[in-house]
């Protein structure tokens, strides 16, 4: 890593010119200069296809961004990343979610110990405990076979897996119901469960110390509506599994360790999904799908590891949310996947982009003088199109937008499908060109409406290709933001592993509990806002 300032770097420098530059060349010129550009800028890797060609660059944007790529080091950090070394800083720790996805028989020595085999050997006991419970062989405690999985857990504990669900469910077993509860408001549970019945019911609580506030409240809120229904204490063994690594909590909950399953603390938890905290996905698509899941991550490591930069999805996708986030100012950044499966691949995205990069000081500690992580956000295709892309359209606000598509449906009905595409396709077309006074006056618009129909274009995209939404396609598409993330990060010298953001919020929470549930009025030492709150709430209880 160059301990060269980021804004001192020789092509930081030449990008701040470059920009001035190139900042008014608009879309439609650079097309009508080079017609050839929507087939010459694109990249392809893992299955997915990128068409970059409707970006605000030129070749030489593109040169400088893989120059500054170059001198921040991308190269030599990813592979640090890859061999183990510890580069989540300020935790002291490896990042190694891409052992996840190695392949039975490949190899990682870190600290002496074989990674690849410990993880193959996890893999192996969930896909063994996956089997029995989908074939029936698992018993609840009343003897009839489970019909219910509820994942308990939170942020990556549970965004991963309710993702996976809802973008894999056309590969799910229809006989099994997957419910997923996070909020410690106790409306999420109450819904998650009010139409189960106990005794058919598998909870997979998710939490790696087994103390996380909220996962743990919900977990114990479970066994006491399981045992209010089981009336045993034995039965919590037949109905509970843990995602953990701690053993003698899990065993005071009653849980059998033999169904506990273990990851490391070079798993963050937004990277967590391919391990067994990926388990209700591989009770809903089975062990054999799971791993073409993985085999789809695997390729995406591989070519964002091997692929030179100028072809390389990740680093590209990186290398441009740079360009917009510390030149144009960009602010936010949408995601559009035109796919119902992916409704919510967005979410996910918001904890692995903004958990990630959402930093203020750089790797040794100094505070940025730059931008940072954006706020990524997005809802599917087409229901996007009937509310906010209106603002992206005309409004003042720089939004770039990736637009995932899929060349088959999974679903076909009618023309369905192609209606759906050409949307895609329409949408990119239309934030890169827009449509001039001149156009728009030949459409016969009265004068006074002119302005109002007038669409300045010029906004970027990515539009992302896949064939079709398989479990391989899910993994290279996570793989490909995590890669993206991580040249973002690179690039800014940030710590894009650690999350202490999330930190100060729960201890202060730990302590204003107690004072919400005092039977006595308490003696209160916050500011006057939070005493006064605290003071309503307690009258409003």
């Amino acid at each position: 890593m160059t301990s060269t300032p980021l804004r001192d770097r020789p092509a930081w420098k030449a990008l701040e010119k470059h920009y001035e530059e190139i900042r008014g060349v608009h879309l439609r010129d650079l097309f009508a200069d080079d017609p050839a550009r929507g087939e010459r800028l694109v990249a392809e890797g893992a299955g997915l296809y990128l068409d970059f060609s409707k970006n605000r660059i030129t070749d030489e944007t593109i040169r400088l961004l893989l120059q500054l790529a170059e001198e921040s080091g991308l190269a030599e950090r990813t592979e640090a990343m890859f061999r183990g070394d510890r580069i989540n800083v300020s935790e002291n720790r490896s990042v190694l979610h891409v052992a996840l996805r190695m392949p039975k028989g490949s190899a990682l020595v870190v600290d002496g110990v074989d990674v690849v085999a410990t993880v193959h050997e996890v893999l192996d006991r969930m896909a063994s405990f996956a089997d029995r419970v989908r074939s029936g062989e698992w018993k609840g405690h009343t003897g009839k076979p489970i019909r219910n999985i509820v994942n308990i857990g939170i942020g990556g504990s549970d965004l991963g897996p309710v993702m996976a669900y809802e973008a894999l469910r056309h590969y799910t077993r229809r006989d099994l119901t997957f419910r997923f509860v996070s909020n410690v408001d106790s409306t999420d549970f109450a819904e998650a469960t009010q139409d189960l019945a106990a005794d058919e019911t598998l909870f997979i609580v998710s939490s790696k110390t087994f103390t996380t506030l909220e996962t743990m409240t919900n977990a114990h809120t479970a066994r006491a509506w399981a045992l209010a229904a089981l009336g045993d204490e034995a039965a919590i063994a037949k109905h509970f599994v843990a995602v953990s690594t701690n053993a003698e909590e899990v065993t005071t909950f009653g849980i059998d360790t033999n169904n506990m399953f273990g990851f490391w603390d070079w798993v963050g938890g937004r990277y967590s999904m391919d391990s067994a905290i990926g388990l209700s996905t591989m009770l809903a698509i089975g062990s054999d799908a799971f791993h073409e899941l993985l085999a789809g991550f695997h390729a995406m490591d591989e070519h964002f590891r091997t692929t030179p930069l100028e072809r390389n999805l990740p680093a590209l996708m990186g290398l441009l949310s740079v360009w917009y986030a510390d030149f144009f100012g960009a602010q936010t950044s949408g995601v559009m996947p035109y796919s119902h499966y992916l409704k919510r691949f967005p979410a996910y995205l918001q904890q692995l982009t903004m958990e990630s990069n959402g930093k203020h000081v750089t790797l040794d500690g100094r505070a940025v003088d730059y931008e940072t992580g954006a706020v990524y956000w997005g809802e599917p295709g087409t229901n996007g199109q009937h509310s906010f892309y209106q603002l992206i359209h005309q409004g003042t606000k720089l939004i770039p937008v990736d637009l995932i598509g899929f060349g088959k449906t999974l679903n076909p009905i009618r023309d369905h499908h192609d209606i759906l595409m050409s949307n895609v396709f329409a949408q990119a077309e239309a934030l890169a060109f827009g449509k001039t006074e001149e156009e728009v006056r030949a459409e016969g618009t009265a004068e006074d409406v002119v302005p109002h129909r007038v669409f300045e274009g010029n906004r970027p995209t990515n539009v992302i290709l896949a064939e079709k939404l398989t479990p391989h396609t899910l993994g290279a598409l996570v793989a490909l933001y995590e890669h993206s993330v991580f040249a973002q990060g690179t690039v800014w010298g940030i710590n894009s592993f650690d999350q202490w953001g999330v930190e100060l919020g729960k201890v202060l929470a730990t302590r204003i509990i107690p004072e919400l549930e005092s039977k006595s009025e308490p003696e209160l030492a916050h500011d006057s806002s939070t005493n006064a709150l605290i003071r309503r709430y307690r009258a409003l209880r």
